[in-house]
């Protein structure tokens, strides 16, 4: 290390201008006679680069152009950056033609160093560094770095002990510097400037006055649940904590790689709505650290490995996981192992969207330019098309969905004489076992012999489930479960008994660095109280927990509730979020819904609340799959009318085809979308500002869900708006993957044998219906059932299913018991062979009979139990808990999670007459609920608003619209008379001018029905 380290910020430049120069590839050039400041070149060493590796070229260019021959070189350089659909990073890869000589400026390694010449050029590239250079008569540069005498970076330094960091660096950047200076032209000069200190770096790609976005270029501090932002402080190199930029990062090799193979300018069209066009929108993507870091440790590992391993990247929302999945996908397919062999034949990025993501497939397409080189499996591609790309291997980078994918099962024992990468987007979804054995059998599979019989054929198939030699899974993920950790995960080097993700970039990190926000920072609680109470006279038997959730799915259904709660959420939305929420009247808000029938129910109450209230402020969508069966019509929606009442579906409700959901919310004539089980997993929309919650969250789809709010945008803040789940809950949720996730346990073939024992003392399952199955499947993997085999396999299936009816007619527990372990027995199975070697000709016969009996059993729901008829819900009260966020403390980490264990008893249900159930619900979803505050209050209150004279009066002689005028300036006073009834209650709601009218507005539509003679 340098002696110069203690010397104040001059003596840091200096110390990083020595440690670069110690590697003979890089060289110390003196700024004031050797940069250009017209074209910020160094004409010197750029000459010298051209006279060492194209002598013949520069001879032609100076007989043509005598002495103006690196003019002219300069001058088209510059033209082509400036050139529509190229930038500097173009040029410098692909060169410059002048007349008819090509020039060009920069050699790339080659992917294997077995041609002596290409190695040769590629270490004839010269790397250079300049202090102090003065770009114009007031702006001084600490460093400037120039690659072959044209400039690609430059460095803002600061030195924390002497009073300055990296954020006056920053300011500087943004407000003292000209960023139509030719060195930091967007495009033609420095393709990244970087602001550093002694502690942290930071990096932007464009400067752009005060719109330039300076983003963190650190390595991250600490490890496990420690780990967050900056740099560790002491790694044990004696040097600097931000060494590693002039160590690793600007290293030759990196800084030709970084220009090579890294650095792209994205280019997409937007819609600019105040002018009413289409606008290129064009960015130049320079790899964060962590993206960097996972591919050098990824490509190291399959260069000593090949194909033999799997990998977990557990990156956090906010990682820019599309590009690190275009950088995999293109290194991997030019990638040579260390015996010089090229290592996959196809790559494959398979994700879980319906739709290929179109930034995935643009990002892939900017990186190889090759024609032919990536095949993105469109929607006009079908199975064959795709079938053809794998086969003939023509294209070297297959883009498709995991729905695409999975139909080339026929292609099993065609391939397994190449070799694949399959990158995974999004892997706890993708790798359900069967859909992940599908893709195994397909690129993994072995040919079947002509004379084999049925239990070779799947001793084959079993083999081809597991993991192949021809084929390494690379599995991204914010969320891993902990079958995706095991599956994929890496044995943690300090416990062989942990397994962990490969590479890890933090929710935690995330959050600090500021490329996602703490979704969990504003979070609010309400909580719903109800009386209910028997319907009918008869007391009927039923069982009380299936009774138990059918209640509590009732009053998720019930009018009044809904009415309240749409109330509630209309009111909080243009009253907290609307032009309140940092982005200037364009916040947009997700209902979240327990369902499809909420959520067409809740859709229709907001219309109807918010044309009863005037209001245009609120523009609603829905989204939900599949059609909704009603009893009843819903006015203003379009329906199917049914011989039982009516039907709807998305596209009928919103006015156009459910592809365009998406899109048409992201347009300002949209702020509200009500979901039900859709775009709650991977829909980004950065300008969702507040969630409000009717469902049960649980796990990782508590940290998906509420994820959808965690996009940034300057200024931007969120709001969760929670009716059933507590911030607590959701801490815990997060709590697993805050900063890293281990899997502390595993699952053992003893579990599955003693599962399949337990699965044969029902004597549902008859070993000889297993064989027959068996025989009758077994060419399934390589051709499909004829219709005449098809029905013989379903007949034997069905006959378990009757065995168990006949034998256990009428013990619903018993046949529950029995579909549990079943499903146990399935899901152990299907693990083993994916995380194992495991293999068992017998065993997989089974798997695949019961796989299809569970399709075929009843599956449960609510056990038939209707009690829609048999119960009164009222009292319906809507109480607000308050705010019970995150934004004063720090978020726990709780990194160890389970394979869960597989349940095959069912508790004992006891038989609970109607009216014990009844009251086992009340104290339940009454829990804290005092009747004298809450309850009795609000009917205190619509008591007394029922029995004022002036607000009868105003309800018969108007329209509901301009009775609420006078009903809410009647309602303060009627408050003021509760005020004597009740202080605590009616004292809390008349300090609060928005709780007072939220309050009111619970009753507005009842009291005015009621006092017109209609309620």
């Amino acid at each position: 290390m340098s002696s110069t380290r203690s010397k104040g910020e001059l003596g840091f430049q200096r110390h990083i201008i020595d440690s670069l120069c110690s590697d003979p590839h890089w060289i110390e050039r003196k700024a004031k006679v050797s940069y250009d400041r017209e074209h910020a070149v160094d004409r010197g060493l750029l000459k010298t680069f051209l006279a060492d590796t194209q002598p013949d070229a520069l001879d032609a260019l100076e007989r043509a152009y005598n002495d103006r021959a690196l003019d002219i070189i300069i001058a088209e350089y510059e033209r082509a950056c400036r050139s529509k659909g190229t930038a500097q990073v173009d040029v410098l890869r692909s060169g410059v033609d002048v007349g008819s000589v090509h020039v060009d400026l920069l050699y790339g390694r080659p992917a294997s160093d077995l041609n002596p010449e290409l190695m040769r050029r590629y270490g004839s590239n010269r790397l250079s560094v300049m202090e102090e250079v003065w770009v114009d008569d007031d702006s001084r540069i600490d460093l400037v770095l120039f690659v072959n005498g044209l400039a690609w970076a430059a460095i803002e330094l600061k030195y924390g002990p002497e009073g300055s960091t990296w954020r006056d660096a920053v300011y500087q950047w943004t407000y003292e510097r000209d960023h139509k200076n030719r060195l930091v032209e967007f495009q033609v000069g420095t393709i990244v400037d970087f602001a550093m200190d002694e502690t942290e770096c930071h990096m932007t790609t464009k400067l752009d006055g005060e719109a330039t976005r300076f983003i963190p270029f650190n390595r991250g501090r600490g490890e496990g649940i420690n780990q967050g932002k900056g740099n560790p402080e002491d790694d044990g190199s004696g040097d600097y904590p931000t060494h590693y930029v002039w160590d690793d990062v600007l290293a030759f090799d990196s800084v030709i790689e970084l220009l090579t193979k890294f650095v792209f300018v994205s280019r997409k069209e937007e819609y600019d709505q105040i002018h009413d066009k289409r606008v290129l929108k064009e960015a130049v993507i320079f790899p964060r650290y962590h993206q960097r870091d996972a591919l050098h440790k990824m490509l190291a590992s399959v260069y000593r490995h090949g194909s033999e391993l799997n990998y977990l990247i557990q990156h956090s929302a906010g990682s820019g996981k599309t590009y690190t999945i275009s950088w995999l996908a293109h290194r991997l397919s030019s990638l040579h192992g260390a015996d010089g062999a090229q290592v996959f034949d196809t790559v494959v990025v398979a994700t879980d969207r319906k739709v290929v993501d179109r930034q995935l497939q643009a990002a892939i397409k900017s990186l190889e330019r090759t024609t032919g080189v990536v095949k993105v499996m469109g929607e006009d591609c079908g199975s064959a098309d795709l079938s053809d790309a794998l086969f003939e291997g023509k294209a070297k980078i297959v883009v498709t969905t995991l729905q695409k994918f999975l139909y080339v099962d026929e292609l099993a024992g065609k391939l397994n004489d190449r070799r694949f990468a399959v990158i995974i987007d999004e892997a706890h979804n993708s790798t359900a076992g069967r859909n992940l054995m599908a893709i195994q059998n397909a690129v993994g599979g072995e040919t079947a012999g002509e004379d084999e019989d049925v239990t070779d054929t799947y001793e084959r198939l079993v083999r081809s489930h597991g993991k192949r030699d021809n084929m390494s899974v690379f599995a991204f993920t914010a969320t891993p479960k902990p079958r995706t950790l095991k599956l994929f995960g890496t044995v943690n080097p300090t416990n062989p008994d942990l397994q962990v993700a490969f590479h890890t970039y933090s929710m935690k990190q995330a959050i600090e660095e500021g490329f996602i926000l703490d979704v969990l920072k504003n979070y609010i609680e309400y909580r719903t109280y109800y009386k209910v109470s028997k319907a009918v006279e008869d007391d009927p038997l039923l069982q009380s927990a299936k009774a138990k959730r059918e209640i509590a799915r009732v009053a998720e259904l019930d009018d009044t509730n809904i009415n309240q709660r749409i109330g509630i959420i209309v009111e909080h939305f243009r009253n907290h979020v609307l032009g309140q929420c940092g982005l200037g009247g364009r916040e947009k808000a997700m209902v979240v819904t327990s369902g499809r029938e909420q959520a067409v129910r809740c859709r229709a109450a907001l219309q109807a609340y918010i044309e009863r209230h005037r209001y245009n402020d609120v523009r609603a969508l829905v989204a939900f799959s599949g059609k909704v069966p009603l009893a009843e019509e819903l006015e203003g929606f379009a329906g199917s009318k049914t011989a039982k009442g009516w039907e709807y579906a998305e596209a009928g409700m919103n006015g156009f085809p459910d592809t365009k959901t998406a899109a048409m919310f992201d347009t300002d004539d949209y702020n509200v979308l009500l979901v039900a089980n859709k775009f709650q997993v991977g829909f980004d929309q950065p300008k969702l500002c507040a969630m409000y919650v009717m469902k049960k969250l649980r796990d990782v789809e508590a940290v998906q869900t509420l994820s959808r709010l965690n996009r940034m945008l300057p200024g931007k803040k969120t709001i969760v708006l929670d009716f059933v789940n507590t911030c607590e809950d959701m801490e815990r949720a997060f709590s697993r993957y805050y900063t890293t996730t281990i899997l502390s346990n595993t699952v053992t073939v003893s579990q599955l044998i003693e599962i399949e024992m337990r699965l044969d003392g029902y004597d549902v399952i008859d070993d000889d219906d297993v064989d027959k199955y068996a025989e009758i499947v077994r060419g399934a993997a390589t051709k499909k059932l004829t219709a005449r085999e098809a029905a013989k396999a379903e007949k034997l299936v069905r006959r378990a299913k009757t065995r168990l009816e006949n034998m256990y007619r009428g013990d619903l527990v018993k046949q529950g018991e029995f579909r549990l372990a079943c499903s146990g027995f399935v899901r152990l199975y299907e693990f083993l062979v994916l995380a194992s070697s495991y293999g068992d000709a017998d065993m997989e016969k089974k798997y695949g009979y019961v796989r299809d009996l569970l399709e075929i059993l009843d599956t449960g729901g609510h056990g038939g139990i209707s009690v829609k008829d048999k119960i009164n819900f009222d009292k319906f009260t809507q109480k607000e808990i308050g705010d019970t966020g995150t934004k004063d403390r720090e978020h726990p980490s709780d990194p160890m999670i389970s394979l869960a264990g597989v349940s095959t008893r069912l508790t004992n249900d006891e038989q609970d007459r109607l009216s014990e159930i009844i009251a086992t619900v009340n104290a339940r979803v009454g829990g804290g609920l005092d009747e004298d505050t809450v309850v009795l209050s609000g009917l205190q209150v619509k008591e007394l608003l029922l029995h004022n004279d002036s607000l009868r009066a105003s309800a018969r002689a108007n329209s509901e619209e301009d009775f609420s005028i006078a009903y809410f300036d009647r309602g303060e006073d009627v408050l003021y008379e509760g005020l004597n009834q009740n202080n605590q209650f009616f004292g809390e709601l008349m300090r609060d001018d928005e709780l007072m009218r939220r309050f009111l507005g619970m009753y507005v539509h009842d009291v005015y029905k009621q006092l017109r003679g209609e309620g």
